[in-house]
């Protein structure tokens, strides 16, 4: 995470305890870790006032702790956990002088540093960066953060953008004495979970990933990087939910961190309720813990924490009425904030285990001027392309700018536009500085992801086009500027016509004002709405929760894999309705995921469930590898397609759709878009010499086959892990462009039939097609190797809506090939 450079030493009493606990650990001749930290011997003993009340140390406890410190002064001595975790002297001790109470409340901090500090060559660097963590406003808290949990298992911390929580409060929390495993660091995103693994490790000094001297590690979807010494571990919501599966109580842990919850995606939510069971003691899985306490911090950049508070609250079967909710921080004076927060602040009671604190921190934001379009544009991208030149023309270097999109293949239509535009004005204008184009979405290589990260060439402004990957969780460093389209692509499951569909609709105004603040995360600047002022007084105040408008079926398969029997009444943070929760056990039975008797999850669906894919794609592997389809390889192929948007790249007018046909045209396979998207990977893995050349010739995406072929080895190593595939199998696979025979080409389309069963339409009179589950009428995407054609049946990967109803991801099917299918056994 980037954020402004300034130097400078915290003060204050409450400030130098805070750094005494880090600096405990020292030997004869050892340089103190924080250059202007002096602590007097007279500070060291004197009496300190406590902040809470009631509490008294006993002469007791200081015999105890010097008979503690006796015992381990001898041989045997408790190895930690990790190899790196050395626990200073100093700090299993307490002083000789009087103690006060904050120093008994304010618990011993580990000290993860090395002796050969001065030695290590990232010493540099974290020093540096120590002067700009002492700036964020989240530093003064982390004495308050540690003892919230000290006392509590819930930590509620709402902290604006700049504030600092995502990199700072795991390392606040890494130094704490109850933390004797891991700190799981959930993100909703790939790149942040990369990108924040990357700052943190730099922050603590440490080489990032599997390296013995590393602390930090990330595990996101085809890329673990994690360490066995790593302390903490950035991961995703979803690859945290894959953890339970062989450890439902995750007991590698001592907290689980959950940022970024106001984006509200339906893991997110998932999570949180297998998390309230664990610290709540309501779930099964609890026990394998063995009495070993389970901290959760759960982080939003809104300050809406009462809807968290209400939902930890109830999991607690008894929570005393006072002393249960702990709030501190500076509160919010907003009106729009919330409330709860501005009440009065309460002692931490340390006589009830499992409370919930509450914390609020103020963001650093530079202000930010907008502007919007004095009248509604009909072409986005458009309007995009006019603002981003416009920017470069008249705004002063430095100042990158942001772009926020719909999806990939906008973006890379406006990167094409804006490279062609360059040559044009840098010869108009030879004074303006050079323009460098960096994409940035879901599917991105995580390479090409980190390159946004990078600093730009002297005299050279970047242009990051992104989609809503960008509004929280990273910061990209230089940007002064941001292009909003007010647009992002959603997907929406119509549950009373089971179809899911994606859409690019309107955000909200959360959304807006998280985009905005991108422009001033690291100086003043300015943002540019292409929409009205009146256009944004409309949108919603918040976006739908994911729950709400996505099929359920994954999340119903994930809390039967983890044994969750009654599905309808597990806890989530909103509750969908009824009726999408049965379609989705509907689906799932049709998939022989679930047992018919019951409704517990079967073996197939055990199988399923391991891997990263929908039910659906997950059906169609299992498929596949039966050995009377023998077809597994060839479907992965098509399955990691499925990864990226579009492996092909976007036409914009007739004159250029036929020149994109006839490039592609060795590619097209009669059976449909399926078996045309193999045949391009195939052909494309096939290319020895130069894969980009050949992309460019066939009109692909040489970006997108890049990830494609990223998720097509990581999706045959886990098969094999899964022993789908055998060992002799893979070794025997070639990147020969093989010719598929007609059987092998029918058995790849039956397995996708078993996937998506309900994705079949059947030719009406008018040149349509009408959906066999919904009865919607609806056309073969114009972009489909299949378009005009009439045809028997048809299957389907999902809907688009523009003018009209598409179906997309289109080939031909034999209605028969479905009695098949279900007359076999699963």
């Amino acid at each position: 995470m980037s954020v402004t450079n300034e130097s400078g030493v915290s003060q204050g009493q409450k400030r130098k305890r805070e750094e005494k606990d880090v600096n405990n650990k020292k030997t004869p001749g050892d340089k103190p870790i924080y250059k202007n930290l002096q602590l007097a011997e007279s500070q060291k003993d004197a009496p300190k006032k406590s902040i809470y009340k009631n509490i008294q140390i006993a002469d007791t406890l200081k015999a105890q702790s010097i008979a503690k410190k006796q015992r381990l002064d001898k041989s045997q001595r408790p190895q930690p956990k990790f190899k790196n975790l050395q626990i200073a002297e100093s700090q299993k001790t307490e002083s000789g002088g009087a103690q006060s109470e904050k120093a008994q409340k304010n618990e011993p901090q580990r000290d993860h540093t090395r002796d050969n500090r001065t030695h290590n060559p990232l010493a540099a660097r974290q020093n540096k960066l120590l002067q700009v963590r002492q700036q964020l406003p989240i530093w003064p808290e982390a004495t308050n953060i540690r003892n919230a949990l000290l006392e509590n298992h819930v930590l509620i911390l709402a902290g604006e953008t700049g504030s600092g929580k995502s990199t700072q409060v795991p390392q606040f929390l890494e130094t704490s004495v109850w933390c004797t495993g891991r700190i799981a660091v959930t993100q909703p995103r790939r790149v942040a979970a990369v990108s924040l693994a990357r700052r943190v490790a730099d922050e603590m000094g440490t080489p990032l990933g599997k390296s013995p001297q590393s602390l930090v590690g990330y595990n996101v979807r085809f890329d673990d990087n994690v360490g066995k010494n790593n302390r903490i571990k950035f991961l995703t919501e979803g690859m945290l939910l894959q953890e339970m599966l062989r450890d439902p109580a995750l007991t590698e842990y001592s907290c689980v961190v959950v940022d970024e919850v106001h984006e509200r995606s339906v893991n997110v939510d998932l999570l949180l309720g297998f998390l309230r069971g664990l610290v709540t003691g309501t779930s099964e899985a609890v026990k394998k813990r063995k009495g070993k306490p389970l901290k959760v911090v759960v982080m939003s950049a809104t300050a809406d924490t009462e809807r968290l508070k209400n939902f930890f609250g109830e999991g607690f079967e008894q929570v005393p009425a006072k002393g249960s909710i702990t709030t501190f921080g500076d509160q919010p004076t907003d009106s729009t904030k919330d409330e709860t927060l501005v009440a009065e602040s309460q002692e931490i009671s340390t006589s009830a285990s499992g409370k919930i604190s509450t914390c609020f921190v103020e963001g650093r934001m530079y202000p930010v001027q907008t502007e919007y379009l004095s009248e509604p544009t009909r072409d986005f991208s458009e309007a995009a392309l006019l603002q981003i030149f416009q920017i470069h023309r008249k705004e002063p270097m430095p100042g990158d700018i942001l772009v926020f999109l719909t999806g990939q293949d906008v973006v890379n239509d406006l990167q094409q536009a804006i490279e062609d535009m360059i040559p044009n004005v840098i010869t108009r204008d030879s004074g303006l500085p050079k323009l460098v184009v960096l994409p940035l979405f879901a599917a991105l290589p995580q390479a090409q992801q980190q390159a946004i990260f990078a600093p730009a060439p002297p005299n050279t402004r970047k242009v990051i086009l992104a989609t809503n990957i960008a509004e929280t969780s990273i910061t990209v460093p230089g940007v002064r500027f941001v292009v909003d389209s007010g647009k992002a692509k959603v997907k929406q499951f119509r549950v009373g016509l089971g179809l899911d569909s994606l859409l690019v609709k309107d955000i909200s105004k959360s959304s807006a004002i998280q985009r905005q603040g991108r422009a001033g995360r690291e100086a003043a600047g300015k943002c540019f709405r292409l929409y009205t002022k009146s256009n944004f007084e409309a949108l919603e105040k918040d976006a739908i929760p994911e729950i709400l408008r996505c099929d359920l079926s994954s999340a119903v398969l994930t809390m039967k894999a983890r044994g969750i029997q009654d599905v309808m009444n597990f806890p989530l943070l909103t509750r969908p309705t009824r009726e999408a929760m049965e379609r989705a056990l509907l689906h799932l039975l049709q998939l022989d995921t679930l047992k018919p008797e019951d409704g517990d999850i079967s073996d197939l669906g055990r199988k399923i469930a391991r891997l990263p894919l929908t039910p659906a794609l997950g059906r169609t592997i299992i498929a596949a590898a039966n050995p009377e389809m023998g077809c597994l390889l060839p479907v992965i192929d098509i399955v990691a397609c499925f990864s990226v948007e579009n492996i092909f790249l976007e036409v914009k007018d007739q004159d250029a759709n036929d020149e994109a046909r006839e490039a592609r045209k060795a590619l097209f396979r009669r059976q449909g878009d399926h078996l045309t998207l193999l045949t391009a990977v195939q052909a494309y893995a096939s290319e020895r010499t130069d894969r980009k050349a050949w992309a460019q010739k066939h009109l692909v995406s040489h970006r997108a086959m890049q990830s494609v072929m990223d998720v097509r080895k990581q999706l045959r190593a886990q098969c094999q892990q899964a022993k789908l595939l055998s060992p002799s199998d893979l070794a025997n696979a070639e990147d020969d462009l093989d010719t598929i025979s007609e059987s092998t080409a029918d058995n790849i389309l039956k397995c996708f039939l078993r996937g998506f069963p309900s994705n079949v339409a059947r030719p009406i009179p008018d040149g349509s097609y009408r959906t066999i589950e919904g009865h919607v009428a609806v056309a073969i995407h114009p972009s489909s190797v299949l378009y005009g054609r009439k045809l028997e049946a048809i299957l389907y990967n999902e809907f688009v809506y523009t003018n009209r109803t598409y179906a997309r991801g289109v080939s031909a099917v034999q209605m028969n090939w479905l009695e098949e299918i279900y007359a076999a056994p699963a």
